[in-house]
């Protein structure tokens, strides 16, 4: 299959680049523009296989994603480009709207011409995956139940409803047109290759660093914490078996505060980098972000009873390997911090 993945240079992108490419037999070309979020050296070991292209890209410029189409000829588009961080929507929403709806606008409407080329058989087969955030949903209560797929959509800032309006362009563009459209909606991911702006990086590399570890209000955020190579695996399983039309939640059942997240950091850096004192002893409340979401969760059931899709990673496990991963990697996250690509004002969920 020849598979076009949008946003392949990010971080749950190429954990999607690296999953197809290890299953072998798949032809993958990435698209992105390689902003602040990407970072070409976790692409690198894939340049010049004869299995994978990129092409540096803006998904909002129109001549040069259909240019992409032309030259890749996908099969099924995996569209992740987006811009994500909640503070920056804050600071700054008009990147947020032109990225995540404008450009979703495009790459739809390059998607539907180039199915509209191809044969009866070819056009039945194709897929068209939007990758979108469990944000969408809004805010839940403590003693509410998960997101389901019936939720509905109450996004509370710049970044959530920008990918509300995306996700409601891509049905449209199902029930308008017949693109055979599948949505996805995933809660918070973690893992290698994330961006040090990030609440576990961030904090991983301020704990690191010497330096105080802010946290957000109370802490008492509650989030549902995914490995991105699970939500990888995931959105493969909704490319190959998912059904036309469907939205899939995929999340790990895994739900804890950002505190208690931040503490569990802390614990992997007294092992990895001890210090004279626990790192949690550095950990500082700070003024709470303007309309913070109090919990997500998010029930994969639909994900799992169809697709018989389940994660295979622990939080607790996955999150000391995570730890472990920024402590032995500074190659590859220091340039992006001399770069200026870290948006101090993060630090939560």
């Amino acid at each position: 299959m020849r598979v076009l993945v949008t946003g392949g240079a990010g971080f749950i992108g190429s954990a999607v680049v690296r999953a197809l490419l290890d299953r072998g037999g798949e032809t993958v070309a990435v698209l992105d523009s390689l902003t602040y979020a990407a970072n070409p050296a976790t692409l690198a070991p894939f340049d010049g296989r004869a299995d994978y292209r990129f092409f540096k890209a803006d998904i909002r410029d129109r001549q040069a994603v259909r240019d992409v189409f032309a030259a890749v000829r996908p099969e099924a588009v995996l569209h992740l480009a987006a811009e994500t961080h909640v503070d920056r929507s804050i600071d700054g929403p008009g990147v947020f709207v032109q990225t995540n709806v404008a450009g979703t606008q495009v790459m739809l409407e390059a998607a539907e011409q180039h199915r509209r080329g191809l044969s009866d058989a070819e056009a039945a087969d194709f897929r068209f995956i939007h990758v979108s955030t469990d944000e969408v949903f809004g805010s839940l209560e403590p003693g509410d139940p998960p997101f389901t797929e019936a939720s509905p959509y109450r996004p509370r800032s710049p970044y959530a409803a920008s990918k509300a309006g995306a996700d409601h362009l891509a049905r449209a563009w199902f029930e308008t047109y017949g693109l055979p459209v599948i949505l996805t909606n995933c809660s918070n991911n973690y893992g290698p290759f994330q961006n040090p702006e990030k609440l576990i990086p961030l904090m991983a590399l301020k704990g690191i660093a010497g330096e105080d570890l802010p946290v957000y209000g109370d802490g008492k955020q509650v989030r549902d914490w995914l490995h991105v190579d699970d939500h990888a695996e995931a959105l493969i399983a909704v490319l190959e078996r998912g059904r036309v039309g469907a939205t899939y939640l995929v999340g790990a059942r895994a739900e804890r505060t950002n505190l208690e997240l931040v503490q569990n950091v802390c614990a992997a850096l007294d092992v990895l980098r001890p210090d004279a004192a626990p790192h949690a002893h550095r950990i500082r409340h700070v003024e709470d972000r303007p309309g913070h979401d109090r919990r997500y969760a998010i029930s994969p059931a639909r994900l799992e009873t169809e697709l018989g899709w389940r994660p295979t990673t622990p939080l607790d496990a996955g999150l000391e390997a995570t730890v472990g991963w920024y402590a032995d990697n500074a190659a590859w996250w220091r340039p992006m911090l001399a770069g200026g690509t870290l948006n101090r004002r993060g630090r939560g969920a």
